[in-house]
This record gives C-alpha cells, sequence and structure tokens, in this order.
C-alpha cells in the first residue's frame, strides 16, 4: 500500500511540474496609450484569418453581421482606464471594462460592460450592466489584416483626445474617448502651491505655454515673485505672458527689471541675455 501511494503522489508531482506548453492559436496582446493624464490600456486575444470570411450576413462568416461578438478572442478584449473619461459622448468612470460589438455592414454597435466575470460569454451579457453603448461607422481598409488588431490612435495635439481602433480583415472600426487632464492638473496646482509658493511659477508657465487663460497665469507669477521677489527667473516668465496677451509696455518695463536683477545678483545663468534677446522681440 506504501508503495502505491508512494507512486500515485510521484505521478502527480511529475504531473504537476511537467506541463507542456505550446503557441496559442490566438496570442494574447495588449496595448497602452497615457492620454493627457490617463492611463488606457487594452488587453485581448488575436485570432487570425485562418482564410475565413470574417464579417458579413452570408451564413460562412465568422463574425454574422447584427450578432454580439466578444470582439477578439479567449476572454474577449478588456479595457482599463486609470481617471474618469467620456466615450463617444458618454461619461466612463475609471475602471476596467469588457468591449462587446455588434458589427454591420455601414453601422457597428459597441458596448462597454461592467461585469468582468462573463470574459467572452456572450451568452451571459445583459444589458442592465452596460455603461456605454453607441453606434460607430465603419470604414474599409486598403490592406488586409490577417490578425485581429487593437490600437490607440489618432491621439490630439492638445492630447484630450484620441481614438481606439478595432482592425481586422479589412474592416476598421473607431471610436472616441476623451479626457480631462486639466482638473487634474488645477488640483495638483492647488495642493503644491499650498506646500511651496515657488509651483506658482511652474503653474504660470504651464498654462502660458498651453494657450490656457493668461490672465490666470499672470496672477500665478505675480504670486511666484511676492513670495521671492528677487527672483529674476520669475520676473522674466512674468514678461513673457505679458507679451502673449499684448502687453508690449509692461513686458518691456518687466523685461528691464529681471535685467537689474539678474545684474545685481552677480550670477545671472544667462538670463540678462535672455532678456536683452526677448526685447528685441517686441515694439
Amino acid at each position: 500500500m506504501k508503495k502505491l501511494l508512494f507512486a500515485i503522489l510521484f505521478v502527480a508531482i511529475l504531473t504537476a511540474e511537467a506541463q507542456v506548453q505550446t503557441p496559442q492559436p490566438s496570442p494574447s496582446a495588449s496595448v497602452s496609450t497615457v492620454v493627457g493624464l490617463t492611463d488606457v490600456k487594452i488587453d485581448y486575444a488575436r485570432p487570425r484569418t485562418k482564410g475565413r470570411k470574417i464579417f458579413g450576413e452570408s451564413a460562412d462568416v465568422l463574425v454574422p453581421d447584427g450578432k454580439i461578438w466578444r470582439t477578439g478572442a479567449n476572454n474577449g478584449t478588456k479595457i482599463t482606464f486609470s481617471d474618469d473619461v467620456t466615450v463617444e459622448g458618454t461619461k466612463v468612470a475609471k475602471g476596467e471594462y469588457l468591449l462587446f460589438t455588434w458589427p454591420g455592414a455601414n453601422e457597428w454597435t459597441v458596448s462597454l460592460y461592467k461585469d468582468l466575470s462573463i470574459g467572452g460569454n456572450t451568452d451571459g451579457y445583459k444589458a442592465e450592466n452596460e455603461v456605454a453603448k453607441f453606434k460607430v461607422k465603419p470604414a474599409k481598409l486598403t490592406e488586409k489584416v490577417d490578425m485581429f488588431t487593437m490600437n490607440i490612435t489618432d491621439l490630439s495635439d492638445d492630447s484630450k483626445t484620441a481614438k481606439i481602433e478595432i482592425a481586422w480583415e479589412n474592416t476598421s472600426v473607431k471610436f472616441g474617448i476623451a479626457v480631462d487632464y486639466d482638473t487634474k492638473v488645477m488640483k495638483s496646482i492647488e495642493t503644491a502651491t499650498k506646500v511651496s509658493p515657488g509651483n506658482y511659477a511652474n503653474a504660470a508657465i504651464y498654462y502660458a505655454e498651453n494657450g490656457k487663460d493668461l490672465n490666470q497665469a499672470l496672477t500665478w507669477i505675480n504670486e511666484a515673485i511676492k513670495a521671492n521677489p528677487k527672483a529674476f527667473w520669475y520676473v522674466h516668465q512674468k514678461a513673457k505672458i505679458q507679451a502673449k496677451m499684448g502687453d508690449n509696455k509692461g513686458a518691456r518695463e518687466t523685461a528691464n527689471e529681471s535685467i537689474r536683477l539678474a545684474k545685481e545678483n552677480g550670477n545671472d545663468f544667462g538670463y540678462v541675455k535672455m532678456n536683452e534677446d526677448f526685447l528685441k522681440t517686441i515694439k
């Protein structure tokens, strides 16, 4: 009996340790991008076409028009947002969501779904767990995409919007997301300036260089100068803000004050020349 038990245990140990791994027909993949200050990540599986017709109305297609699809393979596709976002006009709280779609020749329906436990089981889908549902138009691709692919693309210059793309076979579908990083920046500014008034300067420069409220930028740079009146580098930034506001007379006076303070300091770190060069750019 002892020999039998030992043999059973030995086989069990070998079975546990000697697991054979083989390539998956639909390998796992992920793509992530920071949009504004929000981390956007997509985890999905990538099936191949394998000569099959993927989308359409005929009986032999893999993903029939109008039928719910897990959007990928295996456990479907999961999208994660680190902050609250807006998806095609609908507010979506930060978190993880499954992506379900209903393909169509002229229109796709897309859903973000909060119950992750169903994975790719479309039979378990319940409308009550939808957090966003919307329609988008598909586009035809000029080059065939053999492996199902998800992308985060079309990031705007101000990093406030981007597109999530679904691409497979000859079809591309995109839907938009929008983020609000100003709220986060403002909270950071509010917290940081309580700790160090010098952070007002960073806030002012951020506003001035990103096309935001110049009056607010001027208020903040004045707060920074109030806390450190001899900071000729802050005074130089104030002159640049004034010039952006169209106050060239004030900008000239402020730049000359920055020169005076820099010379008085004895070690101007190049700010005398920077101010002199700046003065040549304004009338």
